[in-house]
């Protein structure tokens, strides 16, 4: 499992928010690429701090205008950016999220941690917060919880203490992480999904909408119903 954070050290609950506007791209064009707007925009209503530019995807949207803001091109043109620039990459799904992440290699291309100002993460809950995570609207994380590289909270979801997510993981609304869980590198929980405490989700493992994993699942699978059992590998 790959994870942001040193164990030497913990890392701060969430990176420091710039003290001045800096530019920002969404990659992702499409619904999630319209929430991760509001989200950026929710932030900016608390203390102003990123100047959007535009968006990026791969498959140009119906419109160049989204809620104002203007379809810029593809991943090819996001590595031509002439400056350093921020992204967030607004991607539902944990294996394509990966896909163009590996796609966007120029040095100036950074990706910052985008916590929804309602959210929590105070340094006493001791949380590890990885690069290119996003969290949004109506989550709770309780205490020493470790969240890699480019995961995805969707809205209203929850994550018990010692639980980790390992880079690229995926929770859809209002799915829920017990205590001392484990979701390996790009686990994918869909809406209102369980996973007990103490239980493991193997790599790139998709759990169902509604579906309650009250055992371990290896990797590679989905898993449906309650409790979920393997119904493809």
């Amino acid at each position: 499992m790959q994870l942001s954070s040193s164990s030497a050290a913990p890392a701060p609950s969430a990176p420091p928010q710039p003290a001045t506007p800096r530019r920002l791209a969404i990659f992702g064009a499409g619904g999630l690429g319209r929430e991760v707007l509001v989200l950026v925009r929710q932030l900016n209503a608390t203390a102003p701090a990123w100047e959007l530019v535009g968006f990026y995807d791969d498959q140009p949207p119906a419109t160049d205008l989204i809620h104002g803001l203007r379809y810029l091109g593809t991943a090819a043109d996001l590595n031509a950016t002439p400056a350093p620039l921020a992204v967030a990459v607004a991607v539902g799904s944990s294996a394509s999220r990966a896909a163009v992440v590996a796609r966007l290699t120029s040095p100036l291309l950074h990706f910052p941690a985008l916590i929804h100002p309602g959210v929590s993460a105070k340094s006493f809950q001791h949380l590890q917060i990885g690069a290119g995570t996003i969290i949004t609207q109506g989550c709770i994380l309780t205490t020493d919880i470790r969240l890699g590289r480019h995961v995805l909270l969707n809205l209203g979801c929850t994550v018990g203490h010692d639980a980790v997510l390992a880079d690229f993981c995926s929770l859809m609304p209002h799915a829920n992480v017990g205590g001392g869980a484990r979701l390996e590198t790009g686990a994918y929980l869909g809406t209102n999904a369980t996973v007990l405490p103490q239980v493991r989700i193997g790599a790139r493992t998709v759990l169902g909408a509604g579906a309650v994993a009250i055992g371990n699942l290896p990797a590679d699978c989905t898993a449906v119903g309650v409790p979920a059992r393997v119904v493809k590998k």
